[in-house]
């Protein structure tokens, strides 16, 4: 005789519970009607793993996965005469030392034309001011007159900062990576 359709209710596995909340690095994350966001980021939160799971700070159903200790940023320069800010990196009040690991891209929309730098920066700080330690040491490419841009890793009272100077006429985007490891 066949067993098919039958139901037994009195015995078998007792379906899974769901979890109500999940515990992060930071925070905790809350699920709304069983839903949790999971999103990938980056983050400048100094981390010796390089990676965090941060919670929404209201509670909410959004968790982050945040490769940390990077620092993403843009800019566009239209001349060759003013040095433009990519990025400023505070270093806050720990005494310590930061290694800068910096990845910038250059594409010259007028003339399509590109540039590439890899560079390492050791910077150290004693919380109030920062100090360059040795020469930038940088890896170079660049096509055509994108030999004429400039790109200067220095430090500005306790920040790491990143400059770029364009071609005058020329539309260039910029676009860098970096990552940074610190020891106190």
């Amino acid at each position: 005789m066949s067993q098919a359709g039958i139901i037994n209710t009195n015995s078998g596995p007792v379906p899974p519970t769901v979890a109500t909340s999940y515990v992060t690095d930071s925070g905790t994350a809350i699920p709304a009607a069983n839903v949790l966001n999971v999103n990938g980021g980056t983050s400048q939160i100094n981390n010796v793993n390089g990676i965090q799971t941060i919670a929404n700070p209201n509670l909410s159903n959004n968790l982050e996965i945040a490769l940390t200790n990077r620092i993403v940023a843009t800019v566009t320069t239209t001349d060759g005469v003013t040095p433009v800010q990519v990025y400023s990196f505070a270093l806050g009040t720990t005494p310590g030392t930061y290694l800068f690991y910096t990845r910038l891209v250059a594409y010259d929309i007028t003339a399509g034309l590109g540039a590439g730098y890899s560079s390492f920066r050791s910077v150290r700080t004693s919380g109030i001011a920062a100090t360059l330690i040795g020469a930038d040491n940088a890896f170079v490419e660049e096509e055509g007159d994108m030999t004429n841009v400039n790109a200067v890793n220095s430090v500005s009272g306790n920040n790491q900062v990143l400059t770029v100077t364009g071609i005058t006429g020329r539309t260039i985007d910029w676009k860098v990576l970096v990552e940074f490891i610190f020891v106190s």
